[in-house]
């Protein structure tokens, strides 16, 4: 039962009791009634507040007012539930979008910063590997810091110059050269002019096809594989130098990286794999040119012939000297052992960059390629200019002599393709090819039978008819660098698509 108020007939909030006539009133009304007439609404007997009697209850639940029992009433009262339980859900969900927004900034943020963190460990990770190159090899830097002024000159005219260290070119290793070159001519002599049985046949070459291609060994952020080489005892190790300043030592039959050599400051554009050690090395326009330990994976000697970017590197056929070119106009030989330049010499009267450089295989004469488009062969042992073989138009970008020391080809800026014979020394064979082709790498296979051209595509000629067996396109970048199996038995290349494919039947 609830208590009613005698004068506005509702649930009383806070109900009192007058003694006078015995009922029940809201308090805040009876007392304004009060203060205005003195009496009890009641019965008129006279009332003050004094007198109400506060009754005590339970705080109320008032009824529904007799408005809120009707249908469109109680709809209504819902309808305005709903809204309200909308607004509500609304504000919670703008709430929770917010809270969205800040933790992805927060976590972007995060992300970001272990980025950072990664690049500078790796930043001093390089340093550290630079700095404990760079003690070892403090010694090496000395003994070319001779002025060339104070070298003396090899002939007048125009005549070569020969910077020179201490040690120089002494009898005993020119006498090392000669020894080997009448070596291996004597061998060429034995062998004639029959091919291998293992050697493919050019039937068979001209059904190659892509066999496997490989794009994950060198870095994306700075796309391109820029020079190969193929190791000669096991044909399965490929050795690749990239945009990304290392050197890749790939194994073919286990499809996996057997080393990554990191220490160059600069791209690498040349690399060779030592025909009977575990030994590589790479040049670079960083002006250093590095020995590198593929079992150990460090670099055990820094040779530090010149002053400009090293264009070109070769091996001598004893394996224990390398030639390189470098935009400086010098040449060098220097020992791979030691790391020091044994001879050192430009041609004053061309003044121009040299662009490439490669080895006899008698290893007592060599080519240097110019950026005026001149071919220079040079006389090892005596340090001499021996003979030019101008033709092209361009820039010289490649340069390899054929086993059997007969043919030198050429390639340059001006999309053609030259052969030499080094025996009459003239061109005498010029392949044109399509306009605006690039020639970036020319190798002979280990007969001289196939002449492989890398550059806007492959293509393999086969020699004496100079005819075109193989084409390839599957790069889609230039291709920086081609290779020959053991008898030709398969195809590799690599490129600016950061690829490194394999081609055979």
């Amino acid at each position: 039962m609830s208590l009613v108020c005698a004068i506005c007939n509702e649930v009383p909030e806070h109900p009192c009791i007058s003694p006078v006539s015995n009922h029940v009133f809201e308090r805040r009304l009876i007392e304004k009634y009060i203060a205005e007439n003195g009496t009890d609404p009641m019965n008129g007997q006279p009332l003050s507040e004094e007198q109400l009697v506060d009754i005590k209850v339970t705080h109320p639940i008032r009824p529904k007012a007799p408005s809120a029992t009707s249908i469109p009433a109680i709809l209504k009262s819902l309808q305005d539930e709903w809204d309200a339980v909308m607004l509500h859900s609304f504000t919670l969900r703008q709430q929770l979008q917010t809270t969205r927004q800040e933790l992805s900034h927060a976590l972007y943020q995060h992300d970001a910063a272990c980025r950072v963190i990664a690049r500078l460990n790796k930043e001093v990770t390089a340093a550290r590997e630079a700095l404990a190159t760079l003690k070892p090899q403090a010694g090496l830097v000395a003994p070319q810091a001779v002025p060339a002024s104070q070298q003396p000159a090899a002939g007048a005219g125009g005549e070569p110059m020969e910077i020179s260290e201490q040690v120089g070119m002494t009898p005993e290793i020119i006498q090392k050269l000669q020894d080997k070159a009448t070596i291996l001519t004597t061998e060429r002599k034995k062998r004639g002019k029959t091919v291998p049985e293992d050697l493919v046949r050019a039937e068979d070459l001209s059904k190659y096809r892509q066999v496997a291609s490989h794009a994950g060994l060198h870095s994306a952020s700075v796309p391109g594989i820029l020079s190969l080489d193929v190791c000669p005892a096991d044909t399965n190790k490929v050795l690749t130098g990239g945009a990304d300043k290392n050197v890749v030592v790939f194994d073919k039959s286990e499809e996996q990286i057997v080393a990554t050599l990191k220490g160059h400051t600069k791209k690498v554009t040349s690399v060779i794999y030592h025909p009977s050690q575990s030994v590589v090395f790479s040049a670079s326009p960083d002006t250093t040119i590095r020995v590198w330990s593929v079992t150990g994976g460090n670099c055990v000697q820094v040779v530090r012939a010149h002053e400009a970017g090293v264009t070109g590197l070769s091996l001598h056929a004893t394996g224990d000297y390398l030639l390189s070119s470098s935009e400086d106009q010098y040449w060098a030989f220097s020992d791979i052992q030691t790391g020091k330049v044994l001879t050192k010499v430009t041609d004053e009267s061309a003044g121009c960059a040299l662009t490439c450089a490669q080895f006899h295989p008698d290893g007592l004469i060599f080519g240097t390629g110019t950026a005026d488009s001149q071919i220079k062969i040079w006389d090892l042992k005596e340090r001499t200019n021996v003979a030019n073989f101008p033709g092209h138009s361009g820039p010289v970008t490649s340069i390899a002599f054929s086993e059997n020391g007969y043919y030198l080809a050429t390639g340059a800026q001006d999309s053609s393709l030259k052969l030499w014979d080094l025996r009459k020394l003239k061109n005498f064979k010029t392949i044109t090819l399509d306009n605006n082709y690039e020639v970036k790498s020319l190798v002979f296979d280990q007969s001289g039978t196939y002449l492989a051209v890398a550059g806007s595509d492959i293509r393999v000629y086969i020699c004496k008819q100079w005819s075109e067996v193989l084409n390839f396109t599957d790069h889609t970048g230039l291709v920086t660098g081609v290779a020959f199996g053991e008898h030709a038995k398969f195809l590799t290349s690599a490129g600016m698509d950061r690829s490194l494919r394999f081609y055979s039947l």
